[in-house]
């Protein structure tokens, strides 16, 4: 059995694996992983695709749609190798791709996860917003990355080639110890979509392994098919699942402080939406609360260290990015 599973999860993509899926197939070395399709319950034609058109391709049928979480726990689950890639299917590979991660991986123990460099398959030059060089936090639980900045993507000029710890890494193309994956509960399917990757990252971090971005591997991502950022549904999920995330992974004596901070800088980002206008994302931030006083409830155990608290969350980059006029990683 190979150590590595490059696990896509496909869900009525038929043209998304035609598209990219030859590329995985082609510039995955055979000596380390096997490239696994899990069919989260397709109605479209993926099953034929994937039959007539790479029939070397190992596939996992599921007859529902578990969704993205819960689809990658059970595969994850069922190809059982040491080591899994959670690769999206709107993602292109060069060759060598895989070799930087996994000897990353194998040379030390303490690496729990890592990614590669995503940068834009639209433009090859410049970084993807979806985890770009590695992922940071700030210490008021705002997400951003090596190379983007909220909305400010860099170009990739060789900035951020080299490995370092990160705090969290892109779900896009995430390499983990499938045993430690599992030991913390892997993705939480409450999340739905957004930030699930990071609660899992902050989990890994919670558990005592490290995170790390590896640039000398790289791959291509289409990424912002499903939601443009100005959606509201995204809006609100990006607001909800980040309430979520502070409270599942913060100890109890900090939640009250910290949770009073972000509802006092999200009613900010509310007026400037309804300053702007724009009820329907205004209203979105209103639901997105709404409903994580509502979740919050299932979460009832929490840990006892902050890692907001930690040098590398130490920045408050709404100052750096909206005051500071900082849109770079590197002038941070």
């Amino acid at each position: 059995m190979k150590p590595v599973a490059v696990i896509i999860l496909n869900w009525n993509g038929a043209a998304l694996l035609r598209r990219y899926l030859p590329s995985v197939v082609a510039n995955t070395n055979p000596d380390i992983a096997d490239v696994i399709v899990a069919d989260n319950g397709s109605t479209d034609n993926s099953l034929e695709v994937l039959a007539s058109e790479f029939p070397g391709v190992e596939v996992i049928r599921f007859t529902e749609n578990h969704g993205f979480a819960e689809g990658y726990n059970r595969a994850i689950a069922i190809a059982a190798r040491e080591y899994t890639l959670l690769l999206n299917s709107d993602v292109e590979t060069p060759p060598g791709w895989i070799e930087p991660l996994y000897e990353a991986m194998r040379a030390d123990s303490h690496i729990g996860a890592c990614q590669p460099k995503i940068l834009s398959v639209a433009d090859k030059g410049k970084f993807e917003y979806a985890g770009a060089c590695g992922g940071f936090i700030d210490r008021n639980g705002y997400p951003y990355c090596r190379g983007r900045i909220f909305s400010s993507v860099e170009d990739d000029k060789g900035q951020y080639d080299s490995v370092i710890p990160v705090f969290w890494a892109t779900g896009a193309a995430l390499m983990v110890r499938t045993e430690l994956y599992q030991r913390v509960g892997g993705l939480d399917s409450r999340f739905f979509a957004h930030m699930e990757e990071i609660d899992l990252c902050w989990r890994i971090h919670l558990n005592g392994s490290g995170i790390v971005a590896v640039p000398q591997s790289r791959v291509y991502h289409l990424g912002g098919g499903s939601l443009p950022a100005s959606n509201p549904r995204k809006t609100y999920l990006n607001f909800r699942n980040n309430l979520l995330l502070l409270h599942k992974n913060l100890p109890q004596a900090d939640l009250r402080p910290t949770l009073l901070r972000r509802r006092l800088l999200d009613t900010l980002a509310w007026l400037k939406f309804m300053a702007t206008f724009d009820f329907d994302n205004a209203n979105a931030i209103l639901k997105a609360h709404r409903d994580f006083r509502r979740m919050r409830r299932s979460y009832t155990i929490h840990p006892s260290v902050n890692l907001l608290r930690s040098p590398i969350c130490r920045r408050n980059i709404l100052t750096a990015y909206y005051l500071r006029g900082i849109r770079r990683f590197s002038r941070l």
